[in-house]
């Protein structure tokens, strides 16, 4: 079970969730910091792909932010920010409790034998 796709996948998620969480909040740190080019963290697309090989391990990569450039240099929407903070958190919530079940899972089935 713990060498299974779907574990590789929710540990991979988790791992990459939890950079784009750290990615976020450098992004909002700098909002207001001239010539910051903010970041975006991608992995949903590598993720497909390697659970659809049988794999579901990758590593996430981080990018430049492609949001419009203000005047001073920096490109940080806080909007944006904070709408993809709010997502990433509950994306990373659902992927918790998929890797909680599994745990119980194997809980359950260790008392029952």
């Amino acid at each position: 079970m713990f060498g299974s796709v779907s574990f590789s996948a929710m540990t991979s998620a988790l791992d990459a969730l939890s950079m784009r969480q750290r990615v976020i909040a450098h992004n909002i740190a700098n909002v207001q910091t001239p010539g910051f080019q903010g970041r975006r963290v991608a992995f949903e697309d590598a993720l497909a792909a390697a659970v659809q090989d049988g794999d579901g391990r990758v590593k996430a990569t981080v990018a430049r932010s492609l949001e419009p450039t203000r005047e001073d240099g920096n490109n940080v929407n806080l909007d944006t920010e904070v709408v993809s903070n709010t997502d990433t958190g509950l994306r990373y919530q659902l992927a918790t409790r998929a890797v909680e079940g599994q745990f119980t899972a194997v809980r359950t089935a260790l008392r029952t034998t």
